[in-house]
């Protein structure tokens, strides 16, 4: 079992990554199966949120109405991220908007990461259904608010080391976290946003690093890259 993780779940506007929005983002630190710290913030979206996710979620546009929006909340998440590893149901799912979000913002979110998803898929082939709540029932891990994300994300952590308990030993290798990799259309087609390109310059100057990329032809997840590398202190 993990020794440290960020267990973490997301509420969003619609079912892909690069059209909707992330509306809520929840997470725990958990270190030595104890909370270390907690994540809990709303996101003002760029447009309203449809009856059909307020049903759904039970987030409504008056509740995010005075949010920040995901210029201030997004970067406070990576940092609260920092180098741990990512532990999510249908993680996937949570990664691919965060790490759109993320590059869209000109910050790369390349993690590890263990699905819950994937582990009960490989351990529980009888259930019919492996959803966070079928699983939460059968091992009686009490979530007390479904489908809100700080919530789902205890219960995540929660499932997790249930999950461990009883599996790791026999199944180790599903329990072993892997690079996420994200592999939507804009990960690569989608052009650097004018935001990536200014701070890269920006950027450059402060470093005193030499631009070698053309602003025109510059992808997202290659601004994000070179974002990172440069912070990092990395030349080549």
């Amino acid at each position: 079992m993990l020794k440290s993780y960020i267990a973490f779940d997301l509420e969003t506007t619609g079912l892909d990554p690069e059209q909707h929005e992330i509306i809520e983002i929840g997470a725990l630190k958990v270190r030595d199966g104890k909370v270390e710290a907690r994540f809990m913030e709303f996101i003002r979206p760029g447009r309203p949120i449809s009856r059909v996710i307020t049903n759904l979620t039970g987030i409504s546009n008056e509740m995010v109405a005075d949010a920040e929006k995901r210029d201030t909340v997004i970067p406070a998440f990576l940092e609260f991220c920092g180098d741990e590893v990512l532990v999510g149901h249908n993680i996937m799912f949570d990664y691919g908007f965060m790490w759109n979000q993320a590059a869209a913002l000109g910050y790369g979110f390349d993690k590890q990461g263990v699905d819950t998803l994937r582990i009960a898929r490989r351990v529980h082939k009888e259930m019919p259904s492996k959803s966070l709540e079928a699983l939460c029932s059968h091992y009686s891990i009490e979530n007390q608010a479904a489908h809100r994300a700080y919530h789902d994300a205890l219960a995540t952590a929660k499932l997790y080391q249930t999950l461990a308990h009883y599996y790791e030993e026999k199944e180790p290798r599903v329990f072993k976290p892997v690079a996420l990799v994200y592999k939507g259309k804009g990960r690569e087609e989608q052009p650097a946003t004018q935001k990536q390109v200014e701070f890269l310059m920006r950027l450059s100057v402060q470093k005193k690093v030499a631009v070698t990329w053309d602003p025109n032809r510059l992808t997202k997840s290659e601004a994000s890259g070179l974002i990172e590398r440069i912070l990092s202190g990395k030349k080549d």
